[in-house]
């Protein structure tokens, strides 16, 4: 992966958030619900072990996932949360050889995902203000991150997330506001499902929270066009610059449709399957 734009001093925050599946116990494949219809390979509860879990928690089909259109699991990025969780706890993250912590484990993975993905939405939001006060409360935010993440799987289960979430998220409005041509961000979810923009000039659009599934984006303008928390599951991206989109995440890039011409944000990879 190439090395973040807006990485800076977060260059290790950001390596961080990066999946390693070796130092991992198969966390996604077990703890997630999932459904066939949303492209896994079959509906199953959270907690339940994916049928394809192998005994070393490996993915028993993974080189054939493109081949069986296992969309689902193509998309799914943890943002490290998978290797964290194994890392802080004392079984090495083995709900297997633990069956009785295994629920705290699972809660944990699910709470440190929505730590590594605030994490992620404020490093960029560092690159993207240059008023002093406003990078300070970022950069506070981003060790106040850093510091629930090193807590022990009890303490990530109460609910002082909810706190730093809400902080992360009203920052966010603020900045996305600042860049956005639309003035300060509403965050209410706008449905585009399917919409035609081709070759629109859609620069400093604010789709926060927007519907953009099968939504034709391919040779649009996007020049800090926002897209944090938009679903762009099957959107077309093809022939398409993302190069100065902000707050997209692997995961969106992953879900959505794009080709050898698409250019994405440093430090977000072109997915195989295109």
């Amino acid at each position: 992966m190439e090395q973040n734009a807006f990485g800076g001093k977060y260059a290790r925050l950001i390596k961080d958030l990066e999946p390693d599946c070796e130092k991992c116990s198969g966390l996604c494949c077990v703890a997630l619900y999932c459904a066939k219809t949303d492209g896994f390979p079959a509906d199953k509860g959270a907690g339940t072990p994916c049928q394809y879990l192998a005994p070393d928690f490996r993915c028993g089909i993974h080189a054939d996932l493109k081949e069986r259109k296992m969309s689902g699991c193509l998309a799914y990025e943890c943002l490290g949360a998978g290797q964290k969780t194994t890392q802080i706890d004392s079984s090495g993250g083995d709900w297997k050889a633990d069956p009785g912590r295994a629920e705290t484990i699972f809660q944990t993975f699910s709470v440190l995902f929505q730590l590594h993905q605030i994490l992620w939405y404020l490093i960029e939001a560092a690159s993207l203000t240059s008023d002093e006060k406003t990078a300070a409360a970022v950069d506070a935010l981003i060790r106040e991150n850093q510091q629930m993440t090193r807590l022990p799987h009890g303490s990530l289960l109460k609910p002082g997330i909810a706190g730093h979430k809400s902080k992360a998220d009203n920052l966010l409005k603020k900045i996305i506001g600042s860049i956005s041509a639309e003035g300060p961000a509403s965050r209410q979810k706008a449905d585009f499902l399917g919409k035609n923009f081709r070759k629109a000039d859609l620069d400093r659009k604010d789709f926060s929270m927007s519907l953009l599934i099968a939504a034709d984006l391919e040779g649009c303008s996007l020049d800090r066009t926002v897209f944090l928390g938009a679903d762009l599951r099957d959107a077309n991206l093809k022939n398409t610059d993302l190069s100065r989109s902000v707050f997209l995440t692997q995961m969106q890039i992953n879900s959505a449709k794009g080709n050898r011409n698409t250019r994405l944000p440093a430090g977000l990879r072109r997915p195989s399957a295109w």
